[in-house]
């Protein structure tokens, strides 16, 4: 079996990383939507899903570096994943359980500890519990999550195909 398919599957997740970054792009500078700390974090993580399937598609790997890069991508999109159920949650959550505003993040990580920075952006702020805008009556975070599981279903599919024509393969002696 060609590995072309697989190929096209890590450059069609790139695709489709590029279209919601420049969608996430629109909506803070054409939209004028400010994003919160855990909208940045998703974005950070769909950049580096979106970097390393660009890699995986024009790097034309073998089998087992095709496996270590289906592993990365899905790793990023689970990450994503996590922090986008992270703030559903929060949105979905009564609002007296919001957490109090925090300055940027640049502030604390100044002051702070990257740690401490980092499980505080993690609990969510005010700023993520905002729903200010949605499309078919689902927010930005949901959609977020829709689009990383989305991507780990791809994933998932690449490597059913890849351990189902490594049993396929006739075994050479």
């Amino acid at each position: 079996m060609s590995l072309a398919p697989s190929r096209s599957l890590f450059f069609l997740a790139f695709l489709a990383g590029v279209l919601t970054l420049g969608a996430s792009f629109y909506l803070e500078f054409g939209a004028s939507l400010r994003p919160c700390f855990l909208c940045q974090m998703q974005r950070v993580f769909l950049a580096a899903f979106t970097l390393i399937n660009l890699v995986a598609a024009l790097h034309n790997p073998k089998r087992s570096v095709l496996c270590l890069y289906g592993l990365a991508s899905m790793g990023f999109a689970l990450l994503g994943a996590m922090t986008a159920v992270r703030q559903v949650l929060l949105q979905n959550a009564a609002p007296d359980q919001a957490a109090d505003c925090w300055p940027s993040l640049h502030f604390m990580i100044e002051n702070l500890s990257l740690w401490q920075a980092l499980q505080l952006t993690v609990k969510g702020t005010v700023d993520c519990v905002e729903i200010n805008w949605t499309l078919f009556d689902l927010s930005l975070p949901e959609w977020s999550l829709l689009f990383f599981v989305g991507m780990l279903i791809l994933g998932a599919l690449q490597f059913s195909r890849l351990l189902w024509s490594q049993r396929l393969r006739p075994a050479r002696h």
